[in-house]
C-alpha cells in the first residue's frame, strides 16, 4: 500500500533527540540524588528492581510482555488486512513507537499538535492526527514541516468549513491532506450525517491548499456491536460515495480509518483489506493501549475476549508499593495514592506480595480507596501483611499511567532492569 507516495510498512526510524536521558533526582521511583546516570548506563548496570537504586512506589514495564502485544497487534493487523497506525497517546514513549513501527505499523496517532511535535522531535515520517486541527500556529508550523521534509506524511481531521479554511490558510507548499470524520449522534467530534460529509468533503477538495485523503470515525463512544458494526458500514460507504464523487486526490488509496482498542475485531471484519472499484484503500487502525494492555477496564474489554484464537494480550505496567501501616485488624496502608496511579477507570489491582525475597498471590486483598498517596487495602480473615511488605498492583487503564512518569524502567523476568522508558507528556 501506499499514502501521499510512501510505501506503507516501517515508517521510518524513531530517533532524534528524545531516546536519550538522564536518571536522576526528578525521575519518579528512582533514588539517584547525585550528579545523575545515563539512561543506558542504567540500564546495562542490571539492577534489581529490589535492591537498586529506587524507592517505593516504582511503576515499571515488564519487556517480555511489551514485545509479545507488540507483536501479536502486528500480526493481528496483517492477517486481516489492516495498517496499523497505533495511537501515540496511550504511552508518549518514542521507544515504544520504535519498536511498533519495526514490528511493521504504517505510522503513529496522535490528539494534538504537541503530540504531533513530539512525533516529529523522535523521527517519525508519518503522523496521523486523530482530531480537528485549527490551531493557525500549529497549522503553520506543520506546513513548514511539510515543505521541509518530502518525507514526512501528516493526516489530520476536519469536520467543519471552519477546519478547510484554517487549514487553506496556513498550507505552504505542500498542501495538507485531510480525513473527513463521521461522528454519530451524541458522540464527540464529526460530520453527523454523510450527506453533510459529502458536502466537505467537496468544499475541502476545492479549497486552495487541501486535499481530501478521505474518512475517519471513533466508534468506541457506542453501546454495543450492532452500534459499532452499523456505522463502520457507514464509514465505509462513505469512502464509497467519496470514490464516487472523485473528492479524493491523487491515485493513491482512499484511507478508512477507525480506531479504539474496544472494537477492532469488528473494525477487522468491515474494513479489512476493503478497495473501491479499482481503487485501493488504506484502512488504518488507530488502536493503541493495546501496547501495554491493563489488569482492569482493556482487560475485561479486549476484543480478544471474543477471538480467543486471534490471540491475547498480557499486562505489562505494574506498580509496586510498600506496605506502611497496619493500623488495626483488616486494613492495611500501602504508600500508593492517586499521584502514582491511574484510577479514573478502575482502582489498580494487587497481584502479588513479597516479603524477604518470596513472593506470594495477593488473594484475599482488595484496594478499596486512595487519597493522594495512599491506599486503603481491606484484608480477608486470615491475610496477613506487615509494615515493610510489598505489594505488586496491576494498573486500570494504561493512559494515565504512563503520563505520570517521565522515567519508566523496563525489567526481564527477574525483575532486573534492561532499560528505561521516555515519556513526554
Amino acid at each position: 500500500m501506499t499514502e501521499g507516495g510512501v510505501t506503507s510498512g516501517v515508517a521510518g526510524d524513531v530517533s532524534g533527540g528524545v531516546t536519550g536521558g538522564v536518571v536522576d533526582w526528578r525521575d519518579t521511583g528512582f533514588w539517584e540524588p547525585g550528579e545523575g546516570v545515563g539512561d543506558e548506563e542504567f540500564a546495562a548496570a542490571e539492577h534489581s528492581l529490589f535492591d537498586g537504586p529506587f524507592t517505593w512506589p516504582v511503576l515499571v514495564a515488564r519487556r517480555d510482555a511489551l514485545e509479545h502485544n507488540i507483536a501479536t497487534m502486528a500480526a493481528f493487523a496483517r492477517r486481516h488486512g489492516l495498517a496499523l497506525a497505533p495511537h501515540g497517546k496511550a504511552s508518549m514513549a518514542p521507544a515504544l513507537w520504535r519498536r511498533q513501527l519495526d514490528a511493521g505499523a504504517w505510522g503513529i496517532t496522535v490528539a494534538t499538535a504537541n503530540q504531533a511535535l513530539v512525533c516529529r522531535k523522535a523521527g517519525v515520517r508519518r503522523v496521523l492526527l486523530a482530531n480537528e486541527l485549527l490551531d493557525g500556529t500549529a497549522l503553520r508550523g506543520l506546513a513548514r514541516e511539510l515543505d521541509r521534509d518530502p518525507a514526512f506524511a501528516f493526516l489530520f481531521y476536519v469536520d467543519s468549513a471552519a477546519g478547510v479554511e484554517a487549514a487553506s490558510r496556513a498550507a505552504g507548499g505542500r498542501p495538507f491532506r485531510v480525513l473527513v470524520e463521521l461522528g454519530h449522534a451524541g458522540g464527540r467530534t464529526g460530520c453527523r450525517t454523510a450527506a453533510e460529509a459529502v458536502r466537505l468533503a467537496r468544499a475541502a477538495a476545492a479549497a486552495p491548499g487541501v486535499e481530501v485523503a478521505g474518512v475517519a470515525g471513533y466508534e468506541g463512544g457506542l453501546p454495543g456491536a450492532d452500534e459499532v458494526t452499523a456505522y463502520l458500514r457507514d464509514l465505509r460507504g462513505l469512502a464509497a460515495e467519496f470514490h464516487a464523487a472523485g473528492v479524493c486526490a491523487g491515485g493513491g488509496p482512499i484511507v478508512v480509518s477507525a480506531g479504539g482498542s474496544a472494537w477492532f475485531d469488528i473494525v477487522a471484519r468491515e474494513l479489512g483489506g476493503i478497495g473501491f472499484d479499482g481503487r485501493e484503500a488504506l484502512p488504518l487502525l488507530r488502536s493503541g493501549a493495546y501496547v501495554s494492555h491493563d489488569d482492569g477496564f482493556y482487560r475485561v474489554r479486549t476484543p480478544f475476549n471474543r477471538i480467543p484464537g486471534e490471540g491475547r494480550l498480557e499486562p505489562a505496567l505494574e506498580v509496586w508499593a510498600q506496605v506502611l501501616s497496619v493500623p488495626e485488624p483488616g486494613l492495611a496502608i500501602a504508600g500508593l495514592g492517586k499521584r502514582d496511579a491511574p484510577y479514573d477507570e478502575g482502582l489498580p489491582v494487587p497481584r502479588r506480595v513479597r516479603r524477604d525475597g518470596v513472593e506470594w498471590t495477593a488473594e484475599g486483598i482488595a484496594l478499596t480507596r486512595m487519597n493522594d498517596h495512599h491506599a486503603y487495602l481491606a484484608l480477608m480473615p486470615g491475610t496477613a501483611l506487615v509494615p515493610g511488605d510489598l505489594v505488586c498492583f496491576g494498573v486500570s487503564h494504561p493512559c494515565t499511567a504512563f503520563d505520570k512518569r517521565r522515567a519508566i524502567p523496563v525489567v526481564d523476568e527477574d525483575h532486573r532492569v534492561v532499560d528505561v522508558l521516555r515519556t513526554f507528556f
